[in-house]
């Protein structure tokens, strides 16, 4: 391709006058400038290919309303901005027919999803399935809203000791939840 030296303001204006060469140079360096714009916005490099495309073809039917007064560049922007909005609107258009409600996703999964496996109630029997250590310390820092200071100095032990002891006690309550 032969380096442009024009500028686009001034191939316009001359495949206005009819010059074919210089309205097939603009559309190229037009179609240079615009395709990095659309694979920003779009992910596949077909649609990137037919949205050009449109967009070329939507400049030739709109070149009569170039003003040559003004940037060609910010011209051809507005309409591949306006094509790309329609596009996307009609596509994601087409993925709204297709969706699902929403109201059939939650009545398959109503039964599954809302009705817990394991209930307060449960746990809390677990709780006392552990060692007495373990469950006490448990109850202070779950059910009575101890911090792990405070339940160190109400039963005697380190901070560091409540917390491997707690640690564990998790473990523990988990092995019995799962099986």
């Amino acid at each position: 391709m032969a380096k442009i030296t024009k500028s686009l303001e001034t191939l316009m204006r001359q495949a206005l006058d009819g010059d074919k060469c210089a309205y097939s140079d603009l559309l190229r360096e037009t179609a240079h400038f615009l395709r990095p714009f659309l694979q920003q916005k779009l992910s596949s490099r077909n649609d990137v290919d037919d949205l050009l495309q449109e967009i070329l073809l939507s400049i030739h039917k709109a070149r009569h309303t170039y003003n040559d007064l003004r940037p060609y560049k910010p011209w051809a922007y507005a309409i591949a901005k306006f094509r790309l909005l329609d596009y996307l609107r009609t596509r994601y258009a087409d993925h709204l027919r297709f969706a699902i409600e929403i109201s059939e996703v939650e009545n398959s999964l109503y039964g599954c999803v809302t009705e817990p496996r394991i209930s307060y109630e449960s746990i809390n029997g677990e709780i006392f399935k552990l060692s007495e250590k373990q469950a006490l310390i448990l109850q202070m820092m779950h059910q009575e809203g101890y911090t792990t200071k405070e339940v160190a100095g109400k039963i005697g032990m380190t901070e560091t000791a409540v917390n491997v002891a707690a640690h564990r006690a998790y473990k523990a309550l988990k092995r019995q939840l799962e099986e």
